[in-house]
């Protein structure tokens, strides 16, 4: 009997092991499916990754492959719209590189350098400028020579002669022009001042940086921040529209020179007396006073959805480097930081792109076409590598808030701060802006961000002249001339 109890809990151990190592085989097993479809996860994550990020892991600084490439191919020639060298990389008869700016200054901020670092559109582009896409045939010829094989060829849209009227008529002050196509985001013109001669960044590039002072690397076009001043009307107005429809048209304002709020005070520019304006009249006379009461009434909640939606304190859809603006209206400021914000003043600040990109939509029926300055890429056998299309980034107002608009900017040209830029052979809409800065009294930015021609918006100017005083006197003669060579050359 005892035997026969031992055979059974024998018989029952071996069972209870074979259970046993059939749940540890399962185990095993489920294990070792799940560690392999982690493994295939992020296999096919990493090749995801480098698909869709191939650009930026190259252009990394900290990517060996860059000077594997540079080892092998020289760096592609940058072109303008019209064919014309803006950057190039010439060798001699020793196969020693210099890369090359024809223009000097003139397209130092917006064209870059690719020394000391990389900036501009030799930043952008970088890909494909230290790549080669030749035929076979000729990489095998180019080795066998032991010469290097030519980078891609990088074609802008950058327009030579608005470059060098907007240089020259910017001149000796400090400040900055954007000129873009309004229906397709092409940036024509790009100008920065003061500047510097990127074939000399190697020579100057110490001096440059003991200089506490310096900001002459500065792209003041789409890195600057600035107080928008009177040109921020331009965003108080679609909110004061949004939030009253067409009886914003209405409005009713009589102008001693000044607005007056408990203890806070605006005064119009100069202190000029307006009189009564209407709607229309306020933005073409700039009436500090009228917009500061109209700031008063507004919704700041609301108004702080619209400064969202026009990108303030965002990103923009900007491939080069840009800072963001600022502004701010919430329930917690205080009338005083209201009003301020109302003209555009305060803590405030913009960059030219990006006003530039907010009369864009404007005069595009409130659609934003995102800016680009890279056009197409193609091999030195000419074959086109790449495309790049203009592209909707999305609708900032409706068409019926940008035709109001519209209207307004064109009250300010005919009637306004900036008729110096009326009874052309093209209609033109604008802002002008005077925008105060520092503690000292009476320092001001000039500002002008408008369009051309009225009817069929083609091109879009903003410029801003630092500490020149009024933008009807400084900014506005600068756009006319712009303008006048955009029309004079079609």
């Amino acid at each position: 009997m005892p035997t026969e109890r031992k055979d059974k809990e024998t018989g029952e151990n071996k069972k209870g092991k074979r259970i046993g190592c059939l749940d540890t085989r399962r185990a095993v097993l489920a294990s070792g499916v799940l560690f392999a479809a982690l493994f295939l996860f992020m296999a096919g994550f990493l090749v995801y990754f480098v698909a869709t990020n191939e650009q930026d892991m190259v252009n990394n600084s900290y990517n060996s492959r860059q000077q594997v490439l540079l080892s092998r191919n020289y760096r592609g020639t940058i072109y303008s719209r019209d064919g014309q060298v803006l950057a190039e990389t010439v060798t001699d008869a020793a196969q020693n590189e210099t890369r090359v700016y024809p223009f000097g200054e003139l397209f130092a901020h917006v064209v870059g350098y690719s020394t000391k670092g990389r900036t501009g559109v030799e930043a952008q582009a970088n890909y494909y400028l230290i790549n080669t896409n030749i035929s076979l045939s000729s990489k095998v010829a180019n080795d066998m020579a032991g010469v290097k094989n030519p980078g891609n060829n990088v074609y802008t849209t950058l327009d030579v002669r608005l470059q060098e009227v907007a240089d020259s008529q910017l001149d000796i002050y400090r400040g900055a022009v954007v000129v873009t196509e309004v229906s397709t985001g092409r940036i024509l013109a790009m100008v920065s001042h003061p500047g510097f001669d990127p074939n000399q960044l190697s020579q100057i590039w110490d001096s440059l940086l003991s200089d506490d002072d310096s900001s002459v690397l500065v792209n003041r076009a789409a890195q600057g921040l600035y107080p928008p001043g009177s040109t921020f009307k331009l965003v108080t107005a679609l909110e004061y529209i949004r939030e009253n429809g067409e009886e914003a048209l209405d409005y009713q304002f009589s102008c001693p020179g000044y607005f007056q709020h408990g203890e806070q005070r605006i005064h119009c520019y100069h202190s000029i007396s307006h009189g009564e304006v209407d709607f229309t009249l306020a933005m073409a006379k700039s009436c500090n006073s009228a917009f500061a009461e109209i700031g008063m009434g507004l919704d700041r909640t609301a108004f702080s959805k619209t400064l969202e939606t026009l990108l303030f304190g965002r990103e923009l859809p900007l491939t080069m480097s840009h800072a963001q603006s600022l502004t701010a209206a919430s329930e917690e400021m205080s009338d005083s930081e209201m009003m301020q914000v109302s003209i555009g003043q305060g803590k405030t600040q913009i960059t030219p792109i990006h006003l530039n990109m907010i009369t864009c939509a404007i005069a595009n029926g409130g659609v934003l076409m995102r800016p680009f300055v890279v056009e197409h890429v193609k091999t030195a056998e000419g074959r086109t590598v790449k495309s790049f299309a203009p592209a909707e980034y999305g609708r900032l107002m409706s068409m019926e808030e940008a035709q109001i608009l519209q209207e307004l900017m064109t009250a300010v040209v005919e009637e306004g701060t900036a008729t110096k830029l009326s009874g052309r052979e093209y209609t033109a809409a604008g802002k002008t802006g005077s925008a105060e800065y520092g503690t000292k009294k009476g320092n001001s930015h000039a500002w002008f961000t408008g369009f051309a021609p009225v009817e069929n918006p083609e091109i879009c100017v903003t410029i801003i002249v630092e500490g020149a005083g009024s933008g009807g006197d400084y900014a506005v003669p600068i756009a006319r001339r712009i303008f006048d060579a955009y029309f004079s050359d079609q």
